[in-house]
């Protein structure tokens, strides 16, 4: 029996017993008590309208309450850190991590039911949360099922596989609804698989479209690849979260690294649409646009960071923009309408790239290339950053991201003509944190805050119209900033570093913020 779910006494079950459930359409303009999906709403932009705690009175916030989220195995090497950002629904909170779902009261951090998936495997890395459609709740899990529960009650609906476990594949990011369709995404490096992403009918589960990342002999982009094996075992996982504009009805997604991961004498070519920035109709899965930000990538820089839209202004014109800070240490600001680059600029120190081509896309560098004897590249494998989501802020028309400047020294194994899996490998020289503020009409960099010591550590952003930037540093304290220029407002140490994105919402005209680090929940907010 795979279900199992724990329910606490009926008076802790407040809200949820009246509740109305979640509208796609709600998605589109969240009220101050929603926050209905992975990024608050569907531009990735993670800022909040709200503003009771300001600048002024930040200093005042306190926990308001802590829930640990205990997998019930101690020790458990399952029991990985809250990477989820939790959804508010009807007064209460949804989160996960590998395995786990969770309701808990949004006012008090009780706890209203427990879920629990009876694993078969997979690699347990994280999970990046649930989505909901109406009064039903999704969830992926490591062994690559999606899991779709009774909202209110935490009862077992369906789980449909959506990626074989026997080839290695495993599941991470949260669900994203729009309209009738969840979107999933998959992960997997070790057998040379092809990634892909698929729309699932909410009532039963079943495959409404089915779109492979690498295309296919005779389709667009099949010329960037040597022959039919290497573009259908070539990889380009969808592990993150991405992004939707109503308006164009596009559906935004960052592309993985091709495979073999640091090898890549078997598939000579710029390996379309690995480690691209992808824009599809969400109805068909059809795909309308593409921008490569790693052109045959040997590094590992998944380019699955938060695609992020907004409307801004570039040269005095008004345009539909896309902006993300890639793994590979390129800030990017393109026209979502077609993907044409406006902005290609480093936002860290680089040296795998020997500059940027008439498209806007970096130019790799041969030299750079895994070798035999070592190649020294920045940044590192891990790269200049990763999946913590960034925030844009139209108030101060600031990019913000969680940058780690590293350099590692990059091996290959594999010096065959045909070469399996990884085929190479990295090893860490040096690495550091910082914050950085971008401007994104220039790419340059406004604003940075150094954290002190050595060691990269990232952390979600969250800001909001109270004129503020919440992040976590490398000593496990969870900070506000002053946006416009960095300035330290408020911090509070955690138990552990900062390990999702945080965010925010407001129940009896009361505003908190949350932020998970480890397996603890915490709830800060003003005084009464």
């Amino acid at each position: 029996m795979r279900v199992r779910y724990f329910f606490m006494a009926p008076v802790l079950c407040v809200a949820s017993l009246a509740a109305q459930g979640l509208d796609p359409a709600s998605i589109l303009h969240p009220t101050p008590d929603l926050w209905p999906t992975y990024n608050g709403d569907y531009s990735g932009k993670r800022f909040s309208p709200l503003k009771q705690i300001d600048s002024n009175n930040v200093k005042n916030l306190q926990l308001a309450w802590l829930f640990e989220a205990n997998t019930g195995a101690g020790g458990d090497p399952f029991g990985t850190a809250i990477k989820s950002t939790p959804l508010v629904v009807d007064g209460v909170l949804y989160f996960t991590v590998p395995d786990h779902a969770w309701a808990i009261d949004a006012r008090t951090g009780r706890e209203i039911w427990h879920y629990k998936w009876e694993s078969k495997g997979g690699i347990h890395t994280g999970n990046r949360g649930v989505g909901i459609y109406h009064d039903w709740l999704f969830f992926e899990t490591p062994d690559n099922h999606l899991v779709s529960l009774e909202k209110n009650s935490g009862k077992f609906r369906w789980a449909v596989e959506i990626a074989d476990l026997a080839q290695e594949y495993f599941s991470t990011p949260a669900p994203l609804v729009i309209g009738n369709h969840i979107i999933v995404g998959v992960g997997g490096d070790s057998l040379d698989v092809p990634g892909y992403l698929e729309s699932r009918d909410p009532e039963t589960g079943s495959v409404q479209w089915h779109w492979n990342t690498s295309p296919r002999p005779g389709e667009p982009g099949s010329e960037t690849w040597p022959n039919e094996q290497s573009m259908t075992h070539g990889g380009g996982m969808t592990w993150m979260t991405g992004t939707y504009d109503p308006e164009l009805h596009l559906l935004y997604w960052g592309i993985g690294n091709p495979n073999p991961v640091h090898a890549g004498q078997g598939r000579k070519g710029e390996n379309l649409w690995t480690c691209s920035i992808v824009a599809l109709n969400p109805d068909t899965g059809k795909l309308v646009w593409a921008f490569q930000a790693s052109p045959h990538d040997t590094h590992d820089w998944d380019n699955v960071e938060a695609p992020v839209l907004f409307d801004g202004e570039i040269n005095g014109q008004k345009r539909k923009l896309l902006a993300q800070a890639a793994r590979n240490g390129y800030f990017f600001v393109l026209d979502r309408t077609n993907g044409k680059s406006i902005v290609t600029a480093p936002f860290v120190d680089l040296n795998w790239s020997k500059g940027v081509d008439s498209r806007g896309q970096p130019i790799p560098n041969e030299e750079k290339e895994p070798k035999t004897d070592g190649a020294l590249v920045i940044p590192a494998s891990g790269g200049a950053t990763n999946w913590p989501p960034p925030s844009f802020d139209p108030e101060t028309g600031l990019f913000y991201v969680s940058a780690t400047p590293s350099y590692s020294v990059y091996y290959l194994t594999d010096t065959s003509d045909k070469p399996e899996g990884y085929g190479g490998r990295d090893a860490g020289v040096w690495s550091e944190s910082e914050l950085e503020a971008l401007d994104y009409q220039t790419g340059k960099i406004r604003w940075r805050h150094v954290y002190p010591g050595d060691g990269g550590s990232l952390s979600g952003v969250l800001t909001t119209a109270g004129h503020l930037l919440f992040a976590g540093d490398p000593s496990s304290n969870f900070i506000a900033f002053e946006p416009a220029d960095g300035k330290i407002l408020w911090h509070a140490a955690l138990t552990s570093k900062v390990s999702n994105g945080p965010m925010t919402y407001e129940l009896d005209n009361r505003q908190y913020v949350i932020v998970g680090a480890g397996n603890m929940l915490y709830a800060f907010t003003l005084p009464k």
